[in-house]
């Protein structure tokens, strides 16, 4: 997760429990879905947002990748897994997806995982991406959407989404993920849409046009 005010505070109850909450969906479901989205990458890889860590141990091991993370709570657990994990190809950073440090098109590819509902600025995060990237490089995501599909839950999503701000950091239940990235000059090579109710989930691969 990721919001730029976090950079000087962060969420410190949030980054206690968000891996807890998580950690039984990312074994279950998500570290199947990761290597479809990760495991294909090459040369240097930029991550927005890597939280605890959850997506680290599926970069390959001759990448070198560098992953974001603006809450200082979230990245001292991100630390602590990189550590834990023993790799070496990895650097982590603090910095919010607004304002990449970075060079423009200095990355082969950029991933983001449960980043983009909570960003400050979504169509920043996203010309920063853009920016980024090389012409032929990729933008990897996987998040929790709008749920266009059945009017019932889109309300229920309208509903409990102030509180659910509130209670996820800055988390938007009802974005509309998808048609931002399609605004922000990216093509969709493929996406996946799974689940529904109050969090349906697109992960999918696009380019900058």
């Amino acid at each position: 997760m990721i919001n730029a005010r976090r950079q000087q505070k962060g969420y410190r109850l949030f980054a206690v429990f968000y891996p807890r909450i998580v950690a039984s969906e990312e074994r279950r479901r998500w570290s199947k879905v990761r290597p479809r989205i990760m495991g294909d990458v090459q040369g240097r890889i930029l991550e927005i947002g890597v939280g605890s860590g959850y997506s680290l141990p599926f970069y390959p091991s001759e990448t070198q990748v560098v992953a974001t993370e603006p809450d200082p709570h979230m990245l001292r657990q991100a630390r602590q897994r990189l550590e834990e994990l023993g790799l070496t190809n990895i650097e982590l950073r603090q910095a919010p997806a607004e304002a990449l440090p970075y060079e423009d098109a200095s990355f082969d590819h950029v991933v983001c995982s449960w980043v983009l509902c909570t960003v400050d600025d979504l169509h920043q995060t996203l010309a920063e991406v853009r920016r980024v990237l090389k012409p032929n490089g990729t933008f990897r995501f996987m998040e929790h959407v709008r749920n266009d599909n059945i009017a019932f839950w889109r309300a229920m999503q309208n509903l409990i989404a102030p509180a659910w701000h509130w209670l996820g950091a800055g988390c938007r239940l009802n974005q509309r993920t998808q048609q931002a990235i399609d605004e922000a000059g990216f093509r969709i090579e493929w996406v996946e849409q799974v689940g529904g109710g109050l969090q349906p989930v697109i992960y999918g691969v696009a380019r900058p046009v």
